[in-house]
């Protein structure tokens, strides 16, 4: 049984920053499930007995190789989308990370072209589809974190 397709899958989402205005986004590469070749927030599944903040912290590690210096729960969502033909559903919380710049590296190279920080008014395009729709709806939210770091 796999999550998402047989059941509903839980993950967590991060708007990762650096505290100054700039977000942190990577080009996804042709081995993942779907919209290759654009620009995305990190996200990944929350395991059996894990809290939401323990599946955050490890995800960024995993994703971006280092730790949390603090984040902010922002919001929690249903995402209902299609894989080749068949219906997904994840159950997603989001949250804005802030990390130190100098320690993000790629650390899955087979899935991750690159990383790169942005200004929220210079995003790049193409954007994936769930990353840009986070982005216009938490900016409000985002900016308010940037004033208070």
């Amino acid at each position: 049984m796999q999550p998402g397709f047989d059941y509903i899958g839980v993950n967590v989402g991060f708007i990762c920053h650096d505290g100054n205005g700039r977000v942190l986004l990577h080009l996804r590469s042709d081995k993942n499930r779907d919209e290759h070749n654009t620009w995305d927030l990190g996200a990944g599944q929350v395991e059996f007995g894990e809290q939401l903040e323990e599946a955050l912290v490890r995800e960024v590690l995993e994703e971006y190789g280092c730790k949390p210096l603090e984040y902010r729960h922002l919001a929690q969502r249903t995402v209902l989308r299609e894989h080749e033909g068949k219906a997904t559903h994840w159950l997603v919380n989001i949250y804005a990370v802030r990390v130190n710049p100098n320690e993000v590296r790629v650390m899955e190279p087979e899935k991750n072209l690159g990383n790169a920080w942005y200004e929220l008014d210079s995003l790049p395009e193409p954007m994936h589809s769930s990353a840009g729709k986070w982005l216009r709806e938490y900016r409000d939210q985002i900016e308010n974190i940037f004033r208070q770091t």
